[in-house]
């Protein structure tokens, strides 16, 4: 306990643990960036240099203790290091989704009283400049890159690199301030401060201390003997806590390095030339890696088409027991090395994946099939179960107890409890300060004694000790006959198709189930291609008779595998439609983490819901969309209703819930 009042081995803040890596690592590579083509990489003791001129140059402009500094652009190492510096500073950074529209920056922006902004470029100068006709505290604007910034005004505006200079050129006059600072912050002083995605409401600021960061990133740092010769690519959010705790907090932890790939594009081409030993993704991104994978299998030769289905269907037989050490026969091996040699190695190294020894997916439930598709390849894929206001982790998989249905066990000095109402509720040195400037959320998330209500509902395994979650404890509900409605069960089953995209479940006290789906353009439109069928929007492809028959199927198959579930059978879907659009972060229908918001979506498309239930073959609608520019418009469009078949209930099922 003595350790953890002190600081983890003493060190309390990320400038403590930058100037630890400078001395001990000093030649060790601590960030690289792909830009126009090639990787630059800096070691410790140069970002240390780096980050210490961004801190004079921000005592320069006159960064006080407890401004808040914003921070707007893509996953830069300039991005990450000024987050550090603010921290230097005595100040707190703020990092924004560079996705979020002007006007979700401006909430953001009003509420946190950010005086200092770092831009990564022109367009989040521009969204800067919009806001302040209403948002009127900011002081200076600091920019990345200098492309198109040469005729704005700059007297509140400068380049971020010209910021360093001034800082080199001044350190004489800041060098002993800033070290008074630096020496100045404590285990329990504000390290950053992160907005919820806000799922049902305006996000709120979630204020993690340098003790929640550090002790979070030690344990789980030790939880998986992650070291200083870890490599890993940081392309998420940086706003989102998953990016900060393993880009910053485990990387300034270890000393390992981070790679930022030079575009969103590039990122798939980035991650396989980097070849991370240390991944972490939402499951959005393993899905779409799959879709990938099947659309090009599609386009195979009959012959490596067949050679990758036949090895495929003995990896998942076994693949997942070699990787956990568990007794395979010889045969089964023999065939695996074989099937690693002709298709798996080949394939993670298309992937990206041939070098990662640990993988973590988090954020939402994973679906079980592709889950178990990338860990039959060999790759440790593993999940977890957190949220911002626990610094991410709650529960962990160790290595041999890893499975899809569970998410661990508690993580390392993690305590969980389950309410009677099946709530979880934990309480660990990552628990969150407070919700900036909002008590009275504080107080309801939580208690006196320390204790976070997760809003997710779930249970421990008897036998194994392990957590399961049901889904959203909000979401979780009874059909009209009493039996469960766990929407993100099916939701998930649904989104291992390559071809669905998106899926939303509704029928909260109804007497059945019905459902929206989202198409994934790129796979149905591969599919369009191959076989020769026009179309020219994403309405007109989402709508076509073939698509609605394909979608059909999967929807009959995956009621089939609930139909077995004897807690959830009653989550069978009897209607669905194919939405006329996908959801949109734009349009306030997801979050920026991509994660549906359920009850704006109900209230959007209550009309088509309301034909869902009401026995409708068609329904005609109008929904208002926000363009690329920020204009809004609305999209007409008549959809057709699909019925699908679902499997007898056996009456004991029903009854067991």
């Amino acid at each position: 306990m003595a350790q953890t009042q002190s600081g983890a081995e003493g060190l309390q803040s990320l400038p403590a643990l930058l100037h630890r890596n400078a001395t001990q690592y000093g030649n060790h590579p601590a960030y690289r960036e792909k830009e126009f083509g090639i990787w630059q990489c800096w070691t410790w003791a140069e970002v240390a240099a780096e980050i210490r001129a961004m801190a004079l140059g921000f005592l320069e402009l006159g960064v006080a203790k407890g401004d808040h500094v914003a921070v707007i652009g893509r996953n830069r190492p300039a991005h990450y290091w000024s987050m550090v510096a603010a921290q230097m500073v005595g100040a707190v950074p703020v990092p924004f989704y560079q996705d979020a529209v002007a006007e979700e920056m401006a909430y953001v922006m009003e509420h946190c009283g950010a005086k200092f902004i770092v831009c990564g470029d022109q367009e989040q100068v521009d969204k800067v400049i919009e806001i302040q006709e209403t948002v009127n505290q900011v002081q200076q604007i600091l920019y990345t890159d200098k492309r198109g910034m040469r005729k704005y005004d700059h007297s509140q505006m400068n380049a971020l690199e010209d910021v360093m200079a001034e800082g080199r050129a001044g350190h004489y006059r800041f060098d002993a301030e800033l070290d008074r600072r630096i020496a100045e912050i404590t285990y329990d002083d504000t390290c950053v401060m992160l907005y919820t995605s806000g799922t049902t409401g305006k996000p709120k600021g979630v204020v993690l201390s340098n003790r929640n960061v550090i002790e979070s990133a030690k344990n789980s740092a030790k939880f998986d003997n992650l070291t200083k010769d870890e490599n890993i690519l940081s392309y998420l959010p940086m706003a989102w806590v998953g990016d900060f705790i393993f880009s910053i907090g485990q990387a300034y932890w270890c000393g390992f390095c981070v790679n930022c790939p030079e575009s969103p594009d590039t990122m798939m081409t980035d991650l396989r030339e980097i070849g991370p030993t240390y991944f972490f993704a939402p499951p959005r991104v393993f899905e779409t890696q799959l879709t990938n994978v099947m659309i090009r299998m599609e386009d195979a030769s009959t012959l490596k088409r067949n050679m990758f289905h036949h090895f495929m269907a003995h990896a998942k037989k076994v693949g997942g027991k070699i990787l956990d050490g568990e007794q395979v026969s010889a045969g089964d091996r023999l065939k695996y090395a074989i099937g690693n040699a002709l298709v798996y190695g080949p394939l993670k190294d298309t992937l990206g994946f041939g070098n990662v020894r640990v993988g973590y997916t988090a954020g939402e439930a994973i679906g079980p099939e592709i889950f178990d598709f990338y860990r039959s390849l060999g790759i440790n894929l593993k999940q977890l179960y957190g949220q911002t206001e626990a610094t991410v982790f709650i529960t962990v998989q160790p290595d041999g107890q890893v499975r899809a249905d569970t998410v661990g066990v508690p993580a390392p000095d993690v305590e969980i409890k389950i309410a009677e109402n099946g709530e979880i509720f934990y309480r660990s040195p990552g628990t969150f300060v407070e919700y900036y400037k909002n008590p009275e959320s504080t107080a309801s998330t939580k208690d006196a004694e320390g204790w976070v209500a997760t809003g997710d509902a779930g249970f421990f395994e008897e036998d194994t000790g392990h957590l399961r979650i049901i889904d959203r404890a909000k979401d979780v509900g009874k059909m009209a006959d009493g039996s469960m409605f766990a929407p993100k069960y099916v939701e998930n089953k649904l989104k291992f198709y390559p071809d669905i995209l998106e899926a939303v479940l509704f029928g909260n006290g109804k007497d059945r189930c019905v459902a929206f789906i989202n198409i994934d353009l790129t796979a149905v439109g591969n599919w369009a291609e191959r076989n020769n069928i026009a179309y020219a929007s994403y309405q007109e492809l989402a709508g076509h008779p073939k698509v609605l028959d394909t979608i059909r199927s999967h929807v009959e198959k995956v009621n089939v595998s609930v139909a077995e579930d004897p807690m959830l059978s009653g989550c069978q879907v009897h209607r669905f439609v194919v939405l006329h659009k996908e959801l949109d972060a734009d349009d306030g229908e997801m979050t920026r983490t991509r994660k549906v918001r359920r009850r704006i979506v109900e209230e959007k498309f209550a009309d088509i819901i309301a034909a869902l239930y009401d026995g409708s073959e068609k329904v005609s609608t109008v929904t208002e969309v926000t363009y690329e520019d920020g204009r809004k418009g609305a999209i007409k469009a008549t959809l057709t209703i699909c019925d699908a078949k679902v499997m007898p209930t056996a009456p004991q099922q029903v009854a067991a819930e």
